[in-house]
């Protein structure tokens, strides 16, 4: 590793404006800053012309198993073909620790080898082969020239390929490499050599060059749904044994090559959309999920066992074990964490899969003419569908607003318009440039017509390392004309912010109560027109109606709450069991719920079974979906009717369900 002498000019990691096409239907924004995102109108990649394929970007040989699963496994199951990209080798200390046995030499080659032979050990077994199945492995080359190791494996419909591009880990407890490449403009990384890779000669990396690259990948694979790791953790103070011991970075809830990579990433989809803008190419439609990491640690447990067993299985053959013959001299697996001890480690890593920005889905809304508009996030840009015919969605019509964060929230004001609530990247520079977040809104002019210019909403934090922490916005229209809108802030605890009759906004405040709270707020309305807030804290749900904090006695919920007409639905930490207010919903399953409230219906519920099949349940009528495209997330609708359930697939494309 040495420090470049050269001083480079920063990257422009951020999108650039350019001008309004002319009919879209939302203005451009005056220009602020070199950082606003391009005017919307800009045409988008059509879902006729792509096919669905995941790419996540991880920092370490096996994060995508102990936090994207079982996420990644679904899309896997469906046929969705996996690029799973490494960012560092893994190389760690060079010990692969077997319980029970002396220490060996540190020999940071052989172990990043055997963790990169664990890898292929366990998504060999996720396609149903033999462990030792094996792979093609090559050189892919990247752009400048720098070479990173490709494996490849097919089975049938599935096909794998795991990138590894070999950056180092930490070097010491008081160094970490990646983090320093974010943070410095002038720094370059050495990359490993693993034992027995095709790779046999070290690039060097800058800012600059890695950000290259990762757009690079994203150019060559064209994922519809990109998986990264957490860019804004949780701040959490903690005295130094404990960080060391749980490899926290200080003052926040994650590893830092964690951090780092995320931020990487983020960085490098912006550049990505703003390159196809600056080229006059349609916008690349992909949705993100960004996955907490060690946060999983700090907070209940939210895996049902059936969940559970089946992601922890696929850290058994990565970790594998000494007496194995892989093929692989310098090891089978990363054994300090093979057998039992996913299970078994007190951290409990595994035990947890939790969004950094937990979303219902697309949020919906109920044109004059009757037909859907569905509102999401598409290449880090707001996008509108609208239905041609019932259950019949057309392209997506650009909003712009980006970069965006996945998560949209809504509200449906008395006369019919819609208002969008998203968190935008309003700079992710890195090398020492701004880092910051803010909240926006999009208002339509008339219902089911086109929108007001995008309007910044700022943020409850006053410093951009505090706001970095905001979580995603959830919003209700209340019976007197007012727009609540609420967001978890930097604390942990909640801040609302009330947009007027008048269309006035008054400022950011905290709700009352000291207790701490997990992200996916759920807001409603009771018969009397009362606002009703739920969210799961560390001890029990916390519960505020009007901005008052109740203090009824509530329980302890594991996943994201949901609220109909004020009352609570939440699950019980590592169950699937679904509860509310009469006890049983009869929803059991696993992951975040949807719950709505109709005068012809009742309260309706939309989930997922352990199997990540879609169910809804409406009085004591419960219906599977047993066939069609996966769900990335899905909405309910109701009418007087029936229920519309509204899916986005792996393809960047919704789709509609009548149960």
């Amino acid at each position: 590793m040495t420090t470049a002498p050269r001083r480079r000019a920063v990257l422009a990691a951020a999108l650039a404006v350019t001008s309004a096409v002319a009919g879209c239907s939302v203005p451009e924004p005056r220009r602020t800053a070199p950082t606003v995102d391009p005017a919307p109108g800009k045409p988008i990649a059509s879902a006729r012309t792509r096919r669905a394929l995941l790419l996540q970007v991880a920092a370490h040989p096996d994060d995508d198993l102990y936090f994207m699963n079982p996420d990644t496994q679904r899309l896997l199951d469906a046929g969705v073909p996996l690029v799973s990209v490494y960012v560092t080798a893994g190389e760690h200390t060079g010990r692969n620790r077997i319980k029970g046995m002396p220490e060996t030499p540190p020999d940071r080659a052989a172990y990043s080898s055997a963790r990169h032979q664990g890898l292929r050990q366990s998504y060999a077994a996720t396609l149903g082969l033999p462990m030792f199945t094996p792979w093609q492995r090559e050189v892919l080359t990247l752009p400048g020239g720098r070479r990173a190791e490709i494996d490849t494996l097919v089975h049938g419909r599935n096909r794998i390929e795991l990138v590894f591009l070999n950056l180092p880990m930490h070097t010491n407890r008081r160094y970490m490499a990646l983090p320093a490449l974010w943070h410095d403009r002038a720094l370059e990384l050495r990359t490993h050599l693993s034992t027995g890779s095709p790779v046999t000669r070290s690039d060097t990396y800058d800012y600059d060059q890695l950000v290259d690259v990762l757009v690079g990948l994203f150019g060559r694979y064209r994922p519809t749904v990109v998986h990264t790791l957490d860019p804004d953790p949780d701040i959490q103070l903690s005295d130094e044994a404990t960080r060391n011991r749980d490899s926290e970075q200080p003052g926040y809830s994650d590893h830092g090559d964690h951090t780092a990579v995320a931020s990487f990433t983020w960085a490098a989809l912006s550049r990505w959309v703003s390159d196809a803008v600056r080229d006059g190419e349609p916008i690349p439609a992909f949705t993100t999920t960004a996955f907490r990491g060690y946060y999983n640690r700090h907070w209940p447990k939210n895996l049902p066992p059936q969940v559970l067993r089946a992601k922890a299985a696929r850290l058994v053959p990565y970790g594998g074990d000494p007496s194995w013959e892989c093929g692989n001299p310098s090891g089978c697996g990363d054994y300090g964490v093979g057998g039992e001890r996913p299970l078994t480690n007190r951290k409990g890593w595994v035990r947890s899969t939790h969004h950094r920005w937990p979303t219902a889905g697309p949020a919906l809304a109920e044109q004059p003419d009757g037909r859907l508009s569905a509102y999401g996030v598409l290449g880090l840009r707001a996008v509108r569908w609208q239905e041609t015919a019932p259950g019949v969605w057309g392209e997506p019509t650009d909003l712009g607003g980006g970069p965006l964060a996945p998560a949209l929230g809504s509200a449906v004001l008395g006369d019919g318009r819609a208002l969008l609530f998203g968190v935008r990247f309003s700079a992710i520079d890195g090398h020492g440039g701004r880092n910051r977040r803010e909240l926006v809104l999009l208002e339509q002019r008339s219902p089911g017509g086109s929108f007001l210019a995008w309007r910044g909403l700022g943020n409850p934090e006053r410093s951009d390392d505090r706001g970095r922490r905001v979580g995603a916005p959830v919003a209700v229209a209340a019976p007197d004309g007012r727009v609540h809108l609420f967001v978890r802030n930097a604390d942990k605890n909640v801040s609302t912010r009330v947009r007027a009759a008048d269309g006035s906004w008054g400022p950011w405040r905290t709700l009352p109560g000291a207790a701490e709270v997990q992200d996916g707020l759920a807001v409603s309305l009771d018969a009397a027109g009362r606002v009703h807030l739920h969210a799961a804290g560390r001890e029990s749900v916390r519960h505020w109606v009007d901005g008052v904090e109740q203090t009824e006695p509530l329980p302890l919920s594991g996943s994201t709450v949901a609220s109909a007409g004020g009352e609570l639905y939440y699950r019980r930490p590592a169950t699937g069991e679904l509860l509310g207010p009469g006890g049983d919903a009869g929803l059991d399953g696993y992951g975040g719920v949807v719950a709505a409230r109709s005068a012809a219906l009742g309260t309706v519920l939309l989930g997922t079974d352990t199997d990540g099949r879609l169910r809804v349940r409406a009085g004591n009528r419960v219906r599977t979906r047993t066939t069609g495209a996966q769900a990335l997330s899905a909405a309910l609708h109701l009418r007087a009717d029936g229920a519309t359930v509204v899916g986005l697939g792996a393809d960047g494309h919704p789709w509609s369900w009548r149960p």
